[in-house]
């Protein structure tokens, strides 16, 4: 009897692990925010096919909660800042971007840009530092045997660690700065007179004087690219791993590169095997609403309601710009559920309810949704596509403006200005993006282009990291580009060798018809003599 129980456990577990398809270990470095509400539910994707993900997050962390992290394990290491001090600094960064960069000239712009970067790049090389020198931490990792690690591009060091473990990783990211890691560490190709950079608030349809601005942006971030503290990172690397290697030649060992846009929002551009455009892998039907909103939603009527929400990031608004938008608002038939966390507006009207927060999918998926107005991160947008809902865009700092500058030349949205706009501003776009019908087609447009894949982006995701398990990584799909210098790349040398060669000719050439002509003219004389 004991054996007959003995052997019914082992047939569970065996199909526990066939069902399963062989479970395997995934760790994971997040960033924060919108980054890492992105990254969950890839990694929950993860889980529900039965995988084992670990976290692994400084004790200093806003959004990772280690006490509610049922689904997934969540490593630890202490680092000296505190969660209070780094939300703190977050939002500093955030007000600055918003209210104080727009106001700078170009080159003070710039010089402020650089040096919000620098001092981002001090403190993730201070966590770095505490991960990969905690050998404690780096032996825990390395006896858990994993088999992928998943990072973000935006910021450095999962690269690192994953060189540490020995093991493949994979990279999930929207853009860089001026696509310069995705450039010249992924080897992406990015022509500038099509291929508009982030930060250009361009499209692939340019004029000269774009086409001009967008190649001075290129030249600006390759240089930009060249003074960022890469020596300093260079040696940490060459240290921690005992070898001399750059930055650069480490994230470049990226077994795949899952990029969140899609080709619904994407310009046609040139890509490589290894990127996967995966955008609006979190979206999904809309679930009933709480029973207090969909009464409110639904005394809306026949003018049905407009979505307000400018993302994790931005908690509040001046008095001044809440009291503005607040009074357009209060002029539209619609009612307005608006996630606000401020002190509540003077102006604001009865059709309008704010709340801490919104299950802002399943507002969008709401049939009665008329509208969203939205910062233009790209979490909130591939919602509206998901969805078909046209938006307004108001465009803050980061990948915002580009965001609404893509939707703009699709035709799905209107962008107010968000230092300049005034009541009339606000209350003009909604009306233009409810009131004229080929803003909701060209939503809609999108919207079926978004559902028209033969396999989900989650599932197609998941498919990749489970892909890269399987076969060790995916050197397959690695360009050759990644083994050649940059002169190489663009080919420099053998210019130089056929300019050579043609100069040769055309030097042997010259001088053989001089000396044909020289020849000639003596001959020429010496029979005049005769």
């Amino acid at each position: 009897m004991r054996s007959e129980k003995w052997v019914s456990v082992l047939l569970l577990l065996q199909l526990c692990c066939f069902s399963c398809g062989t479970c395997r270990k995934v760790l994971a470095w997040p960033m924060e925010y919108s980054h890492w509400l992105n990254l969950k539910v890839l990694l929950d994707g993860l889980i529900q096919r039965d995988h084992e993900v670990t976290v692994l997050v400084p004790s200093a962390t806003v959004f990772v909660d280690p006490g509610n992290s049922s689904l997934f394990h969540v490593e630890v290491f202490p680092v000296m800042t505190n969660s209070e001090d780094l939300d703190l600094l977050f939002e500093k960064w955030i007000t600055f971007a918003i209210y104080e960069l727009p106001k700078l000239s170009a080159f003070k712009y710039g010089a402020a840009l650089q040096e919000m970067f620098f001092t981002s790049s001090r403190y993730v090389k201070q966590l770095c530092e505490s991960a990969v020198l905690n050998k404690d931490l780096m032996k825990t990792l390395k006896d858990a045997r994993y088999e992928v690690l998943i990072s973000d591009a935006m910021l450095p060091c999962g690269e690192l660690v994953a060189e540490i473990l020995g093991i493949p990783f994979i990279y999930s990211l929207r853009f860089t700065m001026g696509n310069i890691i995705e450039r010249y560490c992924g080897g992406l190709p990015s022509p500038p007179s099509y291929v508009p950079l982030p930060l250009t608030v361009l499209t692939d349809k340019m004029t000269f004087m774009e086409r001009v601005k967008n190649m001075l942006f290129s030249i600006y971030f390759d240089f930009w690219f060249q003074i960022f503290d890469m020596k300093e990172w260079n040696q940490f690397y060459s240290d921690v791993l005992g070898r001399p290697t750059t930055l650069c030649e480490t994230m470049g060992k990226a077994e795949m590169w899952l990029i969140r846009t899609y080709w619904d929002f994407e310009f046609p551009r040139p890509y490589l095997p290894n990127f996967e455009f995966v955008g609006g892998l979190h979206c999904k039907p809309a679930k009933p609403l709480p029973e207090e909103m969909e009464k409110f939603v639904q005394s809306s009527g026949e003018h049905g309601i407009v979505v307000f929400s400018l993302g994790s990031m931005v908690k509040n608004l001046t008095e001044e710009k809440s009291n503005l938008i607040a009074s357009a608002l209060a002029q539209i038939p619609q009612k307005v559920v608006w996630r606000y966390k401020g002190k509540t507006p003077a102006t604001l009207g009865p059709n309008t309810r704010t709340y801490d927060w919104i299950p802002q999918n399943d507002l969008l998926g709401h049939p009665k949704t008329k509208a969203f107005i939205t910062h233009g991160g790209t979490n909130g947008i591939y919602e509206a596509i998901y969805h078909g809902v046209p938006m307004i865009g108001v465009p803050m700092f980061a990948d915002q403006p580009d965001n609404i500058a893509h939707l703009k030349a699709k035709g799905a949205a209107v962008e107010v200005n968000f230092h300049d706009m005034t009541t009339a501003d606000m209350l003009n776009a909604l009306k233009t993006v409810i009131n004229n019908p080929s803003y909701k087609e060209n939503a809609m447009r999108l919207s079926r282009i978004h559902h028209d894949q033969p396999v989900k982006p989650l599932d197609r995701a998941v498919f990749w990291i489970e892909f890269v398990m399987r076969h060790k990584g995916a050197k397959h799909l690695r360009p050759a580009a990644h083994d050649l210098t940059w002169y190489q790349y663009h080919s420099l040398d053998v210019i130089g060798f056929l300019l050579a060669c043609v100069t040769t000719v055309v030097f042997i050439v010259i001088k053989s018809c001089l000396f044909c002509f020289r020849k000639l003219g003596k001959k020429g004389k010496k029979q005049k003599r005769a």
